[in-house]
This record gives structure tokens, C-alpha cells and sequence, in this order.
């Protein structure tokens, strides 16, 4: 209390509120204040981690279309490219058209994920439509280009072993072509979208890589569609790149991506049952019909 002249004025000390446990509301305040700032520290940090890892990951799939892009143009220079550029490479035209359409698709996909590399994503995105059409006409250009290779084995006295060997080609249609239906349906699920993809190239690196085996091991003199177990080695080695993106998986997110796993085994089980259903009467019987739908 206090005595101004004839005023009396009572002053009182704000009493400091207090939680139950003894602690100043004040204090609590400070402390949360604290907690905030842990808090955003703490987002930040993970974001910023995010960004890395993804920026990363965009460049291990552009390194690898890079190396897809070599082994597509490698692998077919023996048998293709070479003969082409020197003029002795003599096949119906559906070869030439099925052969641009493949290397095609594989500058397409070195591009796409360049986009997504340099950030450019509503342009991959407007692209896509385009992908779309380029792999439909590519899988027709498969079938199309197997019922011919077919026709013309037939032609030379190696008909049963035409029909036999086209099983590897066409065997791994209904794969590729899942695999392409499951990465549209995820296209707004990235993680699992380009891992599709990636399994995708992945099945088509299966010839470019048999040529070159089959160039380095044929038997001297060998003529006719070889012996479909001949295919099983390179598809082999097309799935090392797998397991390369799943060391990949490993090391930046502890373990490896779910696509890899089922999808990998997918293809190795296409690969290893195209031996015994080649060999089949249910199989011979298919490549007939389809041979016959050339007239």
C-alpha cells in the first residue's frame, strides 16, 4: 500500500501462475519453445536428407539409361548395326522398322529420365502420352517381327526350331507388357513408377546382351535358330543390372524396393520356364497359329 497525498493507491505483484506439478507456465512456454525449435531443426534436416537421396537417385537412373543406351547400340552392332553400315544386312523390312522402334524406346527413356534429373518434371509428365504410344507400337512390332522370323526359318527347312526359339521373344511379352500396365497405373507413385521402368529396360537389354554371346560362342558354322536353353545365360546377365539397383536400394534406403524383388523374380522365372514350355506341344501349337496369321 502506498500514501499519495490524499490518495490511497494499493498496488500488488502479479502472481505468477503455476502448473501443478510446481512449474512456471512461463517456463512450460519456454520449453515448448524449445521443443518448436528441435522440431523445425529437425523437419529441415529430414527434407533437406530427402532431397539429396532423391537428387541422387535421380542420377544412379540416369547413369543406368546411359548404360542401357551402349548396350542397345553395342550389343546389336555385331548383327545389325555393322551389317547395316557395310551393306550386307539382308531382312524383310519389318526387321529395320522393329530394330529403329527398340532403339528408339531406349533414347526415349534416357531422355525421360534426364527430364526427371534436371527437374523437369511437368515435361516428362507431358511426354508420357508419347511413351505410351511408342511402347504399343513396339510390342506389335515384336510379335510382328517374330511371326516373320518364324516364316522365313520355316522357308529353310527349320521350321519346329523357328517356332521353338520364338518363345523366347514371345514369352517375355506378356511380362513387359504387365510391367508397362503396372508402371502407368503407379505413374503418380514415382518410387515404384520408375522402378517398373527400369525392370522394363532391364527385359530388353535380354538380346542385345544374347548377340553378343552368341557372336562370341557359336559353334563355327552353325546356321538355324539356336537351341532356346542358349538364351538363358544373357538373360542372367540382364539381371545383374537388378540387382546393381538393388545394392543401389540397399545402401540409400536400408533395403531394397519391393518392385526389384517381385519383379526380378518374375523375369527370372520367365526366363528359366521359356526352356520346357518352348518345348511343348501347347507351345508349337501357338506359334503355329500365330505364324498363320500372316496368311
Amino acid at each position: 500500500m502506498e500514501i499519495v497525498g490524499a490518495e490511497v493507491r494499493f498496488e500488488m505483484q502479479p502472481r505468477v501462475p503455476t502448473s501443478e506439478n510446481g512449474r512456471t507456465m512461463q517456463q512450460k512456454t519456454l520449453h515448448s519453445g524449445d521443443r518448436g525449435v528441435e522440431a523445425r531443426s529437425t523437419l529441415q534436416s529430414t527434407v533437406a536428407s530427402n532431397s539429396v537421396l532423391r537428387s541422387s537417385e535421380h542420377h544412379f537412373y540416369l547413369w543406368m539409361a546411359g548404360v542401357f543406351v551402349l548396350m542397345a547400340f553395342g550389343g546389336f552392332t555385331p548383327t545389325y548395326w555393322a551389317p547395316v553400315a557395310g551393306g550386307t544386312f539382308h531382312g524383310p523390312p519389318i526387321l529395320h522398322i522393329h530394330g529403329a522402334l527398340l532403339f528408339s524406346w531406349t533414347l526415349f527413356y534416357f531422355v525421360q529420365t534426364a527430364w526427371i534429373a534436371s527437374r523437369h518434371t511437368p515435361t516428362h509428365r507431358a511426354w508420357g502420352l508419347a511413351g505410351i504410344a511408342l511402347f504399343s507400337v513396339m510390342m506389335c512390332s515384336i510379335l510382328v517381327a517374330q511371326i516373320t522370323v518364324m516364316r522365313l526359318a520355316d522357308a529353310h527347312g527349320y521350321g519346329d526350331a523357328g517356332r521353338r526359339f520364338a518363345a523366347v521373344a514371345l514369352c517375355d511379352l506378356p511380362v513387359l507388357i504387365g510391367f508397362f500396365s503396372l508402371a502407368i497405373a503407379n505413374v503418380r507413385r514415382p518410387e515404384t513408377h520408375k522402378r517398373l521402368m527400369y525392370l522394363i529396360m532391364v527385359g530388353f537389354m535380354h538380346p542385345a546382351i544374347a548377340r553378343v554371346v552368341l557372336t562370341l560362342f557359336a559353334p563355327p558354322g552353325a546356321q538355324g535358330p539356336p537351341p532356346v536353353f542358349v538364351s538363358v545365360p544373357p538373360g542372367l546377365i540382364a539381371d545383374l543390372l537388378i540387382v546393381v539397383a538393388m545394392i543401389y536400394d540397399w545402401r540409400t534406403r536400408g533395403r531394397p524396393h519391393y518392385v526389384y524383388v517381385y519383379g526380378g523374380l518374375t523375369l527370372l522365372a520367365d526366363q528359366l520356364l521359356t526352356v520346357p514350355v518352348s518345348a511343348t506341344q501347347t507351345w508349337m501349337s501357338i506359334a503355329r497359329f500365330l505364324e498363320g496369321l500372316a496368311g
